[in-house]
């Protein structure tokens, strides 16, 4: 995949690495040396490009990666010795919350190209699409190190792959490998390290390029209400949002460029009709 110049400043020092490829903004976790263990700075960086990417029209999908061997091997062990030996305990109170990817209405693709370890496996997670190589090694690690089932991975992992895989997962703490993990839900792509990030970026540039902003920010939006509606609310609320989105410029062009047999122009999303997801 060709490389183009990413837009940061001091680009090597900045713990997370941004750059645009066409409508699809490719972010980079930058602590290879720590296979990007997860920091405060790291997290705020991340968080605040996320927030960038989601008020530009001209961003469409977000790939994530990680530089180096892993994606993310976790919290940073350093930061967790400090907070163990300390009795005030781990902050909780941040500028954004944890899950606050979940947040982002434009699609948001995990390309795994390593260790996703704790809460490198739940930010993974937090992503809507998740791609990964044969070797990835993804585990919930929690139990192993005495703590609990952090920041929503017991909201997130029964949804996935169902309750007793998801036990499994959290109690014992195992490495899962590519292929198991596509087979039980944990991840929807399985492709070979040369070609991981052309792959997502591909499906990305897709999404930016065939579909419509506005109707994948209300999907999103559609997908998580669901989990927690019966079918007949998931249905009223569908019968709704057809009504609105066939009174959208969208709906003509879609139509249009099928007929017409090009390439759809569908304008940048109009975020304002789309609530955030719950935090």
């Amino acid at each position: 995949m060709t490389q183009n110049p990413t837009q940061e400043t001091d680009a090597s020092a900045a713990p997370v690495l941004a750059e645009r490829r066409g409508g699809v903004l490719f972010l980079t976790l930058n602590r290879p040396d720590r296979l990007n263990a997860w920091t405060d700075e790291l997290e705020d960086r991340y968080f605040a490009l996320l927030d960038e990417a989601e008020a530009d029209p001209e961003v469409r999908a977000i790939v994530v990666t990680g530089a180096g061997r892993g994606f993310c091997a976790g919290a940073d062990m350093d930061n967790l010795a400090l907070i163990a030996n300390t009795d005030e305990g781990p902050n909780v109170a941040r500028p954004r919350p944890r899950a606050h990817p979940l947040t982002i209405r434009k699609p948001l693709i995990a390309a795994i190209n390593g260790a996703a370890a704790g809460l490198g496996l739940v930010e993974a997670l937090y992503c809507d699409i998740r791609f990964a190589t044969p070797e990835a090694k993804l585990t919930t690690s929690f139990a192993r190190r005495g703590l609990i089932a952090e920041y929503g991975i017991a909201w997130i992992l029964p949804r996935l792959v169902g309750p007793s895989r998801a036990l499994d997962l959290l109690l014992s703490g195992r490495v899962v490998q590519g292929e198991e993990a596509r087979a039980m839900g944990l991840v929807d792509r399985i492709v070979d390290a040369d070609g991981l990030l052309d792959a997502a970026v591909e499906y990305a540039t897709e999404l930016a390029t065939l579909c419509s902003p506005t109707s994948m920010s209300i999907i999103k939006r559609q997908v998580q209400r669901a989990l927690d509606a019966d079918f007949a609310q998931a249905v009223a609320e569908a019968d709704r949002l057809l009504v609105e989105s066939l009174g959208r410029p969208d709906a003509a062009e879609g139509l249009a460029s099928y007929m017409e047999r090009r390439a759809p122009a569908f304008a940048p999303a109009d975020l304002e009709s789309v609530p955030r997801g719950a935090e």
